[in-house]
């Protein structure tokens, strides 16, 4: 892989105003006699939108556990090679976009060590809250762990204090250290011979099991399942505890379940075809989308789409407002992380490496874009001016969330709150900033309402500022720090 000396990747110019990005997603399998290590390669494919900076897979044969992970994308990181070095009847994969330590390979995961009674492999979709206290009981627990590994993360933390607990087995210690653990986390992780789950009390970030003929999966999305032919069965409950091996699958409840899962994957984070609460996604933003022609009515000729996170409320904007719905910008699908620098020339197109906007539909249109959020702005700005420079006679902004307007501290990487467009600005200021004729955004209430959630079920941190875990004041979160001397809600 092409690294920079500083150990991170050259990205594209894209990800100068890159959107939101999830912190990971995680899948686990035990099947035996399936080539598990391909299973785990498509379920990560599938989960390849809510991490891109690294992957890795975990395998056990029943006497060892072998762990390959690089920096890149699924694609990138894993050949037919590659996997065929991978035996075993169960597996663990992670795809990672960095929130909690820095973007390199010390800190890609699976993390792996060993432990009294074999070995321990551990991938993380979230953030907690309490690292700094965590990092401190490692310490005395083994003073050396942490200048010797070298990593950076949460997971590691995590990682090393099951393996250091005086338990009989991973699942003892598992279940030992979990009530220590204090934000948001969705695991897998697995022994020589048993895969594990667990999900925090809050249920923050998404975890369901599904059904092999010959064994079972857990995953981040529903939508990994499909990929690899399993049957949804159920999410994984917020502080639920689940084995996997030749018994079945075992549950445990650890902590009582106080829901609070995140707002914004109904928004932009999860995939379209992916089921949360029971939930279809795309019905549920198309709803969103209903809602905002509702609460944010236009006069206008067509309505499209930011694709692809803009579609299906871009459809349902048009059903809601009866303005047609089209295409008026194309992406390039092929655009994602890159580790060729842009030249100077490309760097000044900015925006048209992923998208370009059709003349032919647009020119001479009453224009309604809809897209799912407004982090830093300069997206909608860049959009804004291609439309018109593409001949739109008026353009009119929708965004089918609230403005975001505070970072998230359980697993989504924001800007930093001085970043976020709308922490400073009113709409009005932020709709001549970016330029366009008008800006409405869905309401908190619309977008909740449109969830079929109950309010008190869900996190909306980043509209509100209402945390409901425990952050501390001084949290770094990459880079995104607290700035605030209160937590808001409770």
């Amino acid at each position: 892989m092409n690294r920079r000396p500083d150990g991170l990747l050259n990205h594209n110019i894209l990800d100068a105003d890159k959107g939101p990005q999830d912190a990971c997603g995680v899948f686990g399998v035990w099947a035996p006699g399936e080539e598990v290590a391909k299973l785990a390669f498509y379920g990560l494919y599938a989960l390849q939108h809510r991490g891109q900076e690294s992957a890795g897979i975990a395998t056990s044969d029943g006497q060892r556990i072998l762990v390959y992970k690089d920096m890149g994308l699924v694609s990138q990181v894993f050949t037919e090679s590659d996997l065929a070095t991978l035996p075993g009847d169960l597996a663990i994969g992670h795809c990672r976009y960095s929130t909690t330590g820095s973007s390199t390979w010390v800190n890609a995961q699976p993390t792996l060590r060993p432990t009294k009674y074999g070995t321990l492999a551990l991938a993380h979709n979230g953030n907690l809250t309490n690292t700094g206290e965590l990092a401190e009981l490692v310490q005395k627990l083994e003073p050396s762990v942490g200048r010797e590994r070298g990593a950076t993360t949460d997971t590691e933390i995590m990682t090393a204090l099951i393996s250091l607990q005086n338990e009989k087995n991973v699942e003892a210690s598992a279940i030992s250290v979990l009530p220590q653990l204090e934000g948001a986390f969705s695991l897998v992780f697995m022994d020589e011979h048993t895969l594990y789950a667990a999900r925090d009390r809050h249920g923050v970030r998404p975890l369901v099991l599904g059904k092999l003929e010959t064994g079972w999966v857990v995953a981040s999305e529903s939508a990994a399942l499909d990929i690899v032919g399993a049957a949804f069965v159920r999410e994984i409950e917020p502080g639920e505890f689940i084995a996997i091996d030749e018994n079945g699958v075992r549950s445990k409840r650890w902590a009582t379940a106080e829901p609070k899962g995140c707002l914004f994957e109904y928004v932009y984070l999860a995939r379209p075809d992916t089921l949360i609460a029971g939930q279809g996604i795309h019905a549920t933003r198309v709803a969103i989308g209903v809602r905002l022609a509702q609460e944010a009515p236009v006069e206008a000729d067509l309505v499209i789409p930011v694709p692809e996170s803009g579609t299906p409320a871009a459809i349902g904007f048009a059903k809601g407002s009866g303005i047609p719905f089209g295409i008026g910008l194309v992406k390039n699908s092929y655009v994602g992380r890159t580790f060729i620098q842009p030249s100077q020339t490309i760097r000044q197109l900015g925006i048209r490496l992923k998208l370009n906007p059709l003349r032919e539909i647009i020119e001479g249109k009453r224009i309604v874009v809809v897209d799912d959020s407004i982090v830093r702005g300069n997206t909608q700005r860049a959009i804004v001016r291609m439309l018109r420079e593409a001949g739109a006679r008026e353009i009119h902004v929708r965004i089918s969330s609230p403005p975001v307007k505070w970072p998230c501290f359980y697993g989504i990487d924001f800007a930093t709150r001085a970043e976020l467009i709308a922490s400073g600005l009113e709409v009005e200021e932020i709709r001549r900033s970016i330029g366009a004729d008008s800006l409405g955004y869905v309401s908190l209430a619309g977008l909740i309402e449109s969830t079929q959630i109950a309010e008190n079920s869900l996190c909306s941190a980043c509209f509100t500022g209402n945390y409901p875990i425990r952050i501390p004041a001084d949290m770094s979160e990459g880079k995104m720090r607290l700035e605030i001397t209160e937590v808001h809600g409770h």
